[in-house]
């Protein structure tokens, strides 16, 4: 489940083990591209986690973020 923390919302991904995490991250950058929208994340072995805000509306959560976190959610 997504949470709302400091102005962003923030998921963490678990896998098997590491190619698996990486796998989900590439194609969630396809993802991303195609919603015009990049999430700031990081990648720890089998854990993936992403933090969404919009940046260009002063760094808040808007619909934007909503619409790529159920798309990521999807992958």
């Amino acid at each position: 489940m997504w949470k709302e923390v400091n102005n962003t919302i923030e998921k963490t991904f678990e896998f098997k083990d590491f190619t698996e995490a990486f796998s989900f991250m590439t194609r969630v950058a396809f993802l991303a591209e195609k919603h015009g929208h990049h999430p700031n994340w990081s990648n720890v072995y089998n854990k993936v986690t992403i933090q969404l805000t919009t940046h260009d509306k002063g760094s808040v959560v808007t619909q934007k973020d909503r619409d790529l976190s159920a798309a990521i959610d999807a992958v």
